[in-house]
């Protein structure tokens, strides 16, 4: 029996922890998902239930090697940011894996402001709006001085993606796209570790960069296999479509986040821009991605909830919910527009959580509001990424692509460019398995990714 040769891509979300097998074609060939409980770290916060996590990529492997029809070539991982995994020089976890959406202690991020200069400034160099946590090099500034007898044990402080790739390389090992997506560590106007690194010392806690496209040779079950070092899973979602397109384009990437990426433009950071969430990524090979985002997939979830619960409905049926122009008209008409505010958290949202449900009729114009403002919220972060640039293509990734009215409101909102639902079968594993393309591949790179389904004004739809 002849072996299809594939890569192993483990795809860790925040709610859903993927393993996909894919072939030198990229389809799909095996999948499997798993969701974990959280636990809780020393303060009672909820966190990543590391162990867990660990087991389960144990048990895939050992699993994905007794299948006969395979032969694993290569294995790859991408995972959320903003989540630092401290180990000792034996490999081991020290700490739990703090959740990025962790209070920020206010004495701690003021002594560093007042240290390295007010806190505009450094997000410009960095372009990392500051928000906390959400920042991971102010995590290992935290760990410092607040648990200095940790911060002395720790060997290196590995962002997730890394920290998983350690377990079946066993090698430690730093990536450019984790360490550029709004970390606060790299300068973005020197293209190297801010100062504030260099000053505090920590660059000996921080593992040596290696090259995102590139992989480690290992030898796993007697058998070679070229091991990645992990990728940001924005960052992997991106690559597909730089494989696929020349001309300028926005991805819009949708899930918990909805992030705006722009490849095509390298325009410095205002203040105004950093204020309302901007930020600079770096994609897989070094060059820098103007980005927005918020956090529109977390709101819907928590607004569908509230919304069925009024209504006495099952959540389920807003997957499917189909676009209602009319509705749309009537909401426009007769409901006030909202206004963007910021939650508990410092980060900014629709609005929508301030609405009376006792003021929509049914719950289908509800959700269709829900979706106005959502798509009022994404307008205005997509186009700090998209002013000043020559893009004609916005791509729609992700769960809000298939959402009819998102893409219908995304369209009406941007008439002079062309708004496409694009669907790559899991785009974060397919980017993260091209990013070491020629280390397990020696097929040509596909040309087929991506399939689009344009949405115009006025509701028409265009099938290619």
């Amino acid at each position: 029996m002849t072996k299809t040769p594939v890569i192993a891509v483990f795809d860790v979300g925040k709610t859903n922890k993927k393993l996909f097998l894919l072939d030198e074609d990229y389809n799909i060939v095996y999948e499997k998902s798993a969701r974990f409980i959280e636990t809780l770290d020393e303060d009672g916060d909820a966190c990543e239930n590391l162990e867990s996590l660990q087991l389960s990529i144990f048990d895939s492997l050992h699993e994905i090697y007794r299948l006969n029809e395979f032969e694993i070539k290569a294995i790859n991982f991408s995972s959320y940011g903003a989540s630092l995994v401290y180990i000792n020089e034996q490999g081991q976890p020290l700490a739990p894996l703090y959740n990025y959406l962790k209070a920020y202690p206010e004495e701690i991020s003021e002594q560093f402001y007042q240290l390295y200069g007010a806190p505009d400034k450094i997000a410009a160099e960095t372009a990392s709006p500051v928000l906390g946590n959400l920042n991971s090099g102010m995590q290992l500034y935290r760990i410092k001085y607040q648990r200095p007898e940790l911060f002395e044990q720790v060997k290196y402080a590995l962002h997730l993606p890394q920290y998983l790739s350690s377990l079946v390389s066993g090698a430690a090992y730093s990536d450019i796209t984790s360490i550029g997506c709004h970390t606060q560590l790299w300068d973005f106007t020197q293209q190297e570790y801010h100062s504030w690194v260099k000053a505090e010392h920590l660059r000996k806690k921080l593992a040596p960069i290696f090259p995102s496209n590139q992989a480690l040779a290992m030898i796993i079950e007697g058998k070679s296999c070229a091991v990645g070092i992990g990728l940001h899973d924005s960052s992997a979602a991106l690559i597909p479509y730089l494989v696929s397109f020349t001309e300028p384009f926005v991805l819009l990437s949708t899930g918990t986040w909805c992030i705006s990426l722009n490849p095509f433009n390298d325009q410095p950071l205002t203040p105004q821009e950093l204020s309302q969430d901007c930020l600079a990524y770096l994609q897989y090979q070094g060059k820098p991605v103007k980005a927005s985002r918020v956090f529109s997939g977390n709101e819907h979830e928590q607004e569908v909830k509230r919304i069925a619960a009024w209504f006495k409905q099952n959540a389920v049926k807003y997957r499917t919910m189909p676009y209602l122009p009319e509705v749309i008209a009537k909401l426009k008409a007769e409901q006030p527009q909202a206004t963007a505010v910021k939650d508990g958290t410092g980060l900014i949202t629709s609005g929508f959580s301030k609405r009376d449900l006792a003021s929509f009729a049914t719950d289908t114009e509800a959700y269709h509001q829900l979706m106005l403002d959502l798509a009022s919220l994404q307008y205005q972060s997509t186009q700090l990424v998209l002013d000043g640039t020559s893009v004609k293509d916005i791509y729609v990734d992700g769960g809000f692509g298939k959402n009819e009215i998102f893409m219908n409101l995304l369209a009406d909102l941007f008439p002079d460019v062309k708004v496409w639902a694009a669907s790559v079968a899991q785009a974060t594993a397919v980017g993260t398995a091209l990013a070491i393309h020629k280390s397990w591949n020696n097929k040509a790179l596909p040309n087929n990714l991506i399939q689009l389904k344009r949405y115009n004004t006025a509701s028409n739809t265009v099938h290619i």
